[in-house]
Parts: structure tokens; sequence; C-alpha cells
């Protein structure tokens, strides 16, 4: 120890901010695409309310994510794109799935494979 310096307790080091918080590392973080944003509420939507939904979802996804990696991190929201034309994607295979499913028992009762009580027919 030199002199002068001495040990104290009962004061405790000075904060930069309220309730000793640190400001944030590199200042403003880069604003969210919007599209990027529309992209995961239509992805969202196309599970709950219709599947058709998927479609925009997924076009509009693909390009947000694309436009905000060109964008060379002025614009963030890649993954918030990315999670919207995946669920636009998911949305869209399950309503194909749907469709099919149901053409398949429409030709089935057409073909009179079942009668009106759902038991097959001889």
């Amino acid at each position: 120890m030199h002199e002068g310096d001495s040990l104290s307790y009962g004061t405790p080091p000075p904060t930069d901010g309220p309730y000793g918080q640190q400001p944030p590392y590199g200042g403003q973080s880069a604003p969210t695409h919007g599209s990027a944003t529309t992209a995961l509420v239509l992805g969202i939507l196309s599970f709950v309310v219709c599947g058709l939904l998927g479609i925009p979802a997924y076009i509009i996804g693909k390009r947000a994510e694309r436009e905000v990696r060109a964008s060379q991190g002025t614009l963030s929201g890649e993954g918030l794109a990315k999670a919207g034309w995946i669920l636009g994607l998911i949305a869209m295979i399950l309503m194909v799935l749907a469709l099919v499913l149901v053409g398949g028992l429409l030709a089935l009762g057409a073909a009179g494979t079942f009668d009106s009580m759902g038991v097959e027919s001889r």
C-alpha cells in the first residue's frame, strides 16, 4: 500500500446509472424490419384463423429475411422473419394435407363405400 491509500468499506463505489445498471453496449440497437413482424403475425394467424394466411406469411417472411441480411446490421428482425415464413410453410403443408384428407373422404362417400350411418355397405 502507498501512503494516502486507505480502505474504506463504508462507501459504495459510484454507479453509472439508476440501480447500478450499466448503459447498453453499442448504443442504440437496429430497428426491426416491419415486414418481419408482419410475417410473424401472419404465420401465427395462419394456424389460428386460416391456413391460407400461410402463403403471404411465407412470401413476406422470405423477402424480409433477405432484406435484413442485405442491410448489414442496419435492420434487425431476421429471426422474426424466419419464424414467420416457417410457420407459414407449416400452415400451408397442414392445409394441403387437410384438403387431401377431405377430398379422399368425399371420394369414398361418392363411391358408395360408406352408407349414411358410417358403416361399410356390402
